[in-house]
């Protein structure tokens, strides 16, 4: 457990640097309008980039509550060779709809929420990187119709989508 918490550290503490995979001219402006208490909850990882933090991982969920103070406890959690695997972190709001700041102990990373579905039954999350991309749902799957329209979508923002790893979640 302590390997996965420090390299969730080390990785999202250089979201912001381009790594491993040049990309240009990737549209990842962030929704206009987010209703941060819709948002909180669970979110299973349907689909996202391989990165060492998450390298191997299944069943992988992302768990939002609303503290008090109005920042937000993020809860990382799935499984690696059978192992329950978990990273807690802290969000904030930014100025800027639709972005927030994570920080898994030290290392802030912005979390920008793309696109999401008119009930906030799907997301689809990026950083300053274009190295990250995530899609997220409420439910473990996907409807083929639902998944096949949010990669559509995240290759109009020039997301080479032939690259997503699909997380097993069962």
């Amino acid at each position: 457990m302590k390997s996965f918490i420090l390299l969730s550290i080390l990785v999202f503490g250089i979201m912001g640097a381009t790594i491993a995979r040049p990309r240009h001219n990737i549209d990842n402006r962030t929704v206009t309008n987010l209703d941060i208490n819709r948002y909180m909850g669970r979110w299973y990882e349907i689909a996202r980039f391989d990165h060492p933090f998450e390298r191997g991982m299944e069943r992988c969920v992302a768990d939002y509550r609303l503290l008090p103070d109005g920042s937000v406890e993020v809860l990382n959690s799935g499984y690696k060779e059978g192992k329950h695997r978990v990273s807690r972190g802290k969000a904030k709001t930014t100025s800027l709809p639709g972005e927030l700041k994570v920080t898994f102990f030290i290392f802030p990373a912005p979390y920008k929420v793309m696109e999401i579905g008119d009930n906030y039954e799907w997301s689809i999350v990026g950083s300053s990187s274009p190295n990250y991309l995530w899609i997220l749902s409420r439910t473990p799957t996907l409807p083929d119709s639902v998944q096949a329209d949010l990669l559509e979508r995240c290759k109009r923002r020039g997301y080479d989508i032939e690259e997503l790893i699909f997380v097993p979640q069962e």
